[in-house]
């Protein structure tokens, strides 16, 4: 959860029936259904959502999608928190600002932490915040130096070389 959010509003897409979609509605998600909705994404190649969620006993109708949400990234899974029965929460989070991060295989980390238009103390809470977690996400059995370098740039700007060792200052 970033501080200031990322600057993007993000469409939710919600599978769950009976209360927890009334739940999901009242939360704010974008778009709530079930069946119906496997049905228009299958037919119609319907992708206007960032965030898939569903509800445990909807993952037998989402696992239908798998082809087509696995690639793009919208899968819902337990790992990442999109698979709850919380979906009040898991919609909040997600509309609050919560990125997911995830390396390359390079060993790369690419990740927005915000807007150029959000000022310096914004973006700096944001940034420590994130390097925070991903510093505490280093494995207990990974030795030497976890972080080489870090950079950080605009989508169409240079790039800014930050000293690894004081990331968190």
């Amino acid at each position: 959860m970033l501080p200031h959010g990322t600057g993007k509003t993000l469409k939710v897409l919600v599978f769950a029936k009976g209360d927890k979609a009334k739940e999901a509605e009242d939360a704010g998600a974008d778009y709530v259904g079930a069946e119906e909705l496997v049905a228009r994404i299958q037919g119609e190649n319907w992708f206007d959502y960032d965030v898939v969620v569903a509800t445990p006993d909807m993952m037998g109708v989402v696992g239908r999608l798998g082809k087509v949400l696995g690639p793009k990234g919208l899968m819902p899974n337990p790992k990442s928190g999109t698979v709850t029965f919380d979906v009040e929460k898991a919609i909040k989070e997600i509309k609050a600002g919560k990125v997911e991060y995830r390396v390359d295989k390079t060993s790369i980390i690419h990740v927005g932490f915000g807007k150029v238009s959000f000022g310096t103390e914004k973006l700096v809470d944001n940034f420590k915040t994130l390097m925070e977690a991903v510093i505490k996400a280093k494995p207990s059995a990974a030795k030497g130096t976890y972080l080489k370098s870090v950079v950080i740039a605009s989508t169409m700007g240079p790039a800014i070389k930050i000293n690894p060792t004081r990331v968190t200052d």
